[in-house]
């Protein structure tokens, strides 16, 4: 009930008003049945601007984070996305990745929409990193179509570290479904979760036309971490 408030009422006429996001492609989004629809993720507005203008209720696998933040800000988020239908996954510990497959696979079952970042993470400079296979384990093994989505304009709107917005159009543009019934029964070969992740992926990239990085985003941020920490401790000596 909530989720509709939201959607029609109390948040998504307010997005739509702020960021008039332009849409194409939304023909190719199932429906009915079951489907993941696989985008990039470059801001926190991705959350709520994607299920605002899908005609369908779609529900995101959002990270635990977002419902254990301490102090009144935390439990409204909690709330909020609890509301919204979200559902939190931990991405810490070898069974993080497994954990989130089941609770997909959950939603799929129920032939409902499911949302998906295979980077697992918001891109922190605006490029594309490697997809996860997370996302190929789920669509081999419940047998469904997955519709690649890019988010566009929605990292200058609101850039990591950024909490107000950025007032300014973007775009939303959603690929033709992807079918990977050829690959049936092969959810566990590595190989083939590879090739389906790397096709995703190469679809997101075709709409988003954003620089790809065939690293996971993860591991370039802690990387950047490092270096900037380093730099910290031993500033570079002026040159003479």
């Amino acid at each position: 009930m909530f989720y509709y408030l939201l959607k029609y009422v109390l948040l998504g006429p307010l997005l739509r008003l702020l960021f008039r996001p332009r849409i194409e492609g939304l023909e190719n989004v199932p429906a009915s049945g079951a489907a993941i629809v696989a985008g990039n993720h470059l801001s926190f507005s991705d959350h709520f601007l994607m299920p605002a203008i899908l005609r369908r209720r779609i529900t995101f696998l959002a990270k635990a984070e977002y419902f254990t933040g301490p102090g009144v800000k935390g439990r409204l988020t909690a709330f909020f996305f609890r509301s919204a239908g979200q559902i939190p996954v931990d991405r810490s510990g070898k069974e993080a990745g497994q954990a989130a497959i089941r609770e997909g696979l959950g939603v799929l079952a129920k032939d409902e929409l499911l949302g998906i970042y295979p980077e697992g993470t918001r891109s922190h400079d605006g490029r594309l990193y490697k997809g996860k296979v997370g996302v190929a384990v789920m669509a081999l093994k419940a047998g469904v179509p997955v519709v690649p989505c890019a988010m566009i304009g929605t990292f200058e709107a609101q850039p990591p570290g950024k909490v107000i917005p950025n007032i300014r159009p973007v775009a939303i543009r959603f690929g033709k479904p992807l079918d990977f019934s050829r690959y049936d029964g092969m959810e566990n070969e590595k190989a083939v979760l590879r090739a389906v992740t790397d096709e995703i992926m190469y679809a997101i990239l075709a709409l988003s036309e954003q620089e790809y990085v065939d690293q996971y985003a993860a591991v370039a941020k802690a990387e950047q971490a490092a270096e900037k920490k380093k730099e910290r401790r031993f500033p570079r000596a002026p040159l003479t």
